[in-house]
């Protein structure tokens, strides 16, 4: 046994090697994450299909598809892997230094804004660790992606997931005081049916139903706009240029209020599931490397203005 060939032994990088693959769909993709060309990695995984003895994926022009195998070979290897980087940070964890690799997922703007200056300054205090910041529109889903924590905007709807809050932040509604002074402001909610409005499109729903809240009244109101985008920040600068009234989070629109470039309009009112969280699975044995992120993550959000 002790003389078993290279080949026939189950190893750790090849149960990691598949799992980056099969995230990622693509072994162009996985070639390019990983730092190799095309052929090798294709060989690679072509050792690992003949010494199980199974095809575990479906190569196709498009994408690659998982065989049953291969499913069945992910499905036991995110485990393993798991079980293995725990092992690895208790052993370590008398040293308090962090080991491995951490995959980050935040939305555009704020993960640009607000996530990777803390990912840069976190990446200081823990050299050895390995950090991974992929900014995505949508929320994830963690059986697919190959991700330890989501920073995303409003409560997760998935119970099987854990979420802190980080931050609070409200949707407003503003405008420009070009906007305001060419077709004034509304009187009301339901006024806002009469102005153009800047439609932002990121999630699944009616981005056309904007909803309120104040105190404990809530409203929803229909609205209209002749600018749609799937960009936060194309629609801040639409709203900066003063072509309508835009439903927005307080971390982006703040400074622009602040400085005048923008109106805060029907203060009163603020939209509902705006805040930050920070979203991963729920695990047996949390790796100490997600709390002590997450835990600065909050901290450094908490100071930011």
């Amino acid at each position: 046994m002790l003389n078993q060939s290279r080949e026939s032994r189950t190893s750790t990088d090849d149960l990691a090697f598949f799992v980056r693959i099969a995230s990622l769909g693509s072994l162009t993709a996985a070639a390019r994450d990983l730092g190799l060309s095309l052929a090798a990695v294709s060989k690679r995984l072509s050792q690992l299909e003949r010494r199980l003895g199974v095809q575990l994926l479906k190569r196709t022009t498009r994408r690659l598809e998982l065989t049953v195998e291969g499913r069945r070979y992910l499905e036991g290897a995110r485990p393993l892997l798991d079980q293995l980087a725990a092992l690895e940070e208790a052993v370590s964890s008398q040293t308090q230094v962090l080991r491995g690799t951490l995959n980050i997922n935040a939305s555009f703007g704020f993960g640009r804004r607000h996530v990777a200056p803390c990912v840069s300054a976190f990446a200081a205090l823990h050299p050895e660790l390995a950090l991974s910041l992929q900014l995505s529109s949508q929320p994830l889903n963690f059986l697919d992606a190959n991700v330890d924590i989501d920073v995303r905007v409003g409560e997760p709807p998935d119970s099987r997931l854990v979420a802190r809050r980080l931050r609070a932040n409200p949707r407003i509604l503003c405008c420009s005081p070009a906007y305001a002074a060419r077709c004034g402001l509304p009187a009301d909610i339901h006024a806002l049916a009469q102005h153009n409005c800047i439609l932002l499109r990121q999630h699944e729903g009616d981005f056309t139903l904007w909803r309120f809240v104040q105190g404990s009244e809530s409203v929803s109101q229909k609205v209209r706009g002749t600018l749609l985008t799937n960009d936060g920040e194309v629609a801040m600068r639409m709203a900066l240029d003063g072509h309508g009234i835009l439903l927005r989070s307080w971390w982006d629109a703040r400074h622009a209020v602040e400085r005048g470039e923008l109106l805060h309009v029907l203060p009163e009112w603020q939209a509902p599931d705006g805040d930050i969280f920070a979203v991963w699975q729920a695990q047996r044995q949390l790796p100490a490397r997600i709390t002590a992120f997450v835990d600065f993550l909050q901290a450094r959000l908490k100071q930011e203005k």
